[in-house]
């Protein structure tokens, strides 16, 4: 078997990246380097966990570079032939690394593949499926469906088989296919940047799969709150940047046409009517960071800053 190495970023979230190194001890699989990258936590957590974890590789950032930035730093570090990204709220089931690697072995021009993710519920008697795979993003909304999401899993989804795109809590990528690529975007610090990373792949003529036969439980309850303003920020401003890097002049026309006549105006309502100035705020910027006079390709990124708004970079 081939070296792998797991990559994972933490942000303020040390007791649950505990978790997942227990989750990794558990694994039979013995050729693995587990990397864990700290997004400039408030504290530094580090020395407790290389006391209780000397073999892991732990490297601290100075500033929160976002979910790339921080796997990219990950990558950096890493020796394996094979890096597998893991969310650090996520737990790993035996068998999942040889199956993704399995895969590879049998598909030629795989570039990148995510395991199935199911909810995290280890009190219910059946899992809850959250990712089997995704459609394309639309053309026209910009959105794409998420397959077998909050299905409960019956083992009606067994074949491995190509998606449109990986899914950034797990997924597992040759490093020779990230050297011709090339690494994370890190434009897009949080929400998308995965989407553009497949999309590169499969310009470059990788595939894109999904193994469901190979199982990682994911506790996305300590994501971003659905009502975070810095959730609102980041979806809004990258599903406009990710259509304008992956989508012709023609295609993101059409889409910009949908976003000015019914999305804006039918967000910036809602938050009026809700009174939800901070979003209503930061969905304005969102825009303009697009559409006033940017050329977001060119021009440096800087995270916005919502104070009161937190989360575990990574998911």
């Amino acid at each position: 078997m081939p070296k792998v190495s797991i990559i994972s970023v933490n942000y303020n979230q040390a007791a649950v990246t505990v978790e997942l190194l227990e989750s990794i001890k558990r694994l039979t699989f013995k050729d693995l380097e587990v990397i864990i990258v700290d997004n400039a936590s408030k504290d530094d957590p580090s020395a407790a966990l290389l006391a209780s974890y000397p073999s892991v590789k732990f490297i601290k950032s100075a500033e929160n570079l976002g979910f790339a930035g921080g796997n990219n730093l990950g990558i950096n570090a890493s020796s394996g032939e094979y890096l597998f990204f893991i969310n650090n709220d996520a737990e790993i089931v035996e068998g999942t690394i040889e199956q993704l690697l399995a895969l590879f072995e049998r598909v030629p021009g795989l570039g990148v593949v995510s395991p199935k993710l199911c909810y995290y519920t280890p009190d219910e008697a059946v899992d809850t499926i959250q990712y089997v795979g995704t459609t394309e993003v639309s053309t026209f909304t910009g959105r794409n469906r998420t397959i077998g999401e909050r299905e409960e899993d019956r083992g009606q989804y067994v074949v491995a088989k190509p998606t449109a795109y990986a899914h950034g809590a797990a997924m597992m990528i040759p490093r020779s296919a990230i050297d011709k690529v090339g690494k994370m975007p890190e434009e897009f610090f949080l929400y998308y940047e995965e989407l553009d990373w497949c999309a590169q792949f499969r310009r470059a003529g990788y595939q894109i799969y999904i193994e469901p036969n190979a199982l990682v439980y994911h506790k996305e309850s300590l994501s971003v709150g659905k009502l975070s303003a810095l959730k609102t920020y980041y979806i809004n401003r990258n599903r406009i940047y990710f259509m304008r890097r992956n989508k012709s002049k023609l295609a993101f026309f059409i889409f910009s046409t949908y976003l000015f006549l019914l999305v804006i105006p039918k967000h910036a309502l809602s938050f009026i009517v809700k009174r939800q100035w901070q979003h209503l705020d930061v969905f304005l910027k969102a825009i303009r960071w697009n559409y006033g006079g940017l050329d977001a390709a060119k021009t440096p990124f800087r995270p916005v800053s919502v104070a009161a708004n937190t989360r575990k970079i990574g998911v």
